[in-house]
């Protein structure tokens, strides 16, 4: 295991909006990481609307459920995917999950935070937008990936993202991920306005992990319910993920 302190190596994937492949960005970092002989640990954290067992085509036998209504405790219900990439599934179509008490959040942080001493890695796909719990979630982290798209929703949503991160008080880092982007030139544009945005009105410009460029190897891995480092290992988006996850593992301290 890496020398962080507990929870200084939990990373929240984040959006302000559904739409712009968090949860593919999510499930592709983890997994490339896994690779590096790294210990990763992904938590399904779109609490009610989770879908990373689906994205890999799972059935896990264990989901958060039961640790909400059975109190089991996380490590109880950990589903190993690949060799060094384990999951902890949420529970998909369970609405009434986007409500938990603070109490059970703070279970789920304390939790994470001991489950963390345990992996290299702990990746948080967190649930799109601004609602309490996910902010709860978000401020389980050390690091924060915004993951935003050209579209004008995207951007705007992100904006509220990372302003109301910083008006909780958040002290996670925070990067940001273009997505869907039609070259790495129109990337940094995007990023440029978003970027304009944060410095204008929050006097705060996080950084740009990274661009991943459109590909239609993505859809297609989603469709056959599939990491892309299984179906297409060498496709465009796959190796501009794998220049992020270089990154974020400096960011984290730890060799590549």
């Amino acid at each position: 295991m890496n020398g962080n302190l507990a929870g200084g190596n939990i990373i929240a994937i984040a959006s302000g909006k559904g739409g712009v492949g968090k949860t593919w960005l999510a499930i592709t970092l983890a997994h490339l990481i896994a690779r590096t002989k790294r210990k990763v640990l992904l938590f399904d954290g779109d609490i009610g609307l989770a879908n990373v067992d689906v994205q890999l085509g799972l059935a896990p036998q264990h989901d958060l459920s039961e640790v909400f209504y059975s109190k089991a405790a996380l490590a109880d219900i950990i589903t190993p995917y690949a060799a060094n990439f384990d999951i902890i599934a949420g529970r998909s179509g369970a609405g009434n999950l986007a409500t938990l008490p603070a109490d059970t959040l703070a279970l789920l942080k304390e939790q994470l935070t001991l489950l963390s001493q345990s992996y290299d890695c702990i990746i948080i796909d967190l649930g799109a937008g601004v609602e309490e719990h996910v902010r709860a979630l978000a401020a389980i982290a050390a690091r924060i990936i915004v993951v935003v798209t050209d579209e004008p929703t995207s951007l705007t949503d992100a904006y509220a993202f990372i302003k109301i991160c910083m008006t909780a008080g958040l002290t996670a880092e925070m990067d940001i991920v273009i997505n869907q982007s039609a070259s790495f030139k129109e990337g940094e544009k995007t990023y440029g306005l978003l970027s304009k945005a944060c410095i204008n009105f929050l006097k705060r410009q996080p950084p740009c992990l990274g661009i991943i460029r459109k590909d239609g190897k993505v859809k297609d891995c989603i469709r056959h319910q599939t990491s892309i480092l299984e179906r297409a290992p060498h496709c465009t988006a796959a190796s501009d993920a794998a220049s992020i996850s270089i990154k974020l593992l400096q960011r984290l301290g730890i060799r590549h």
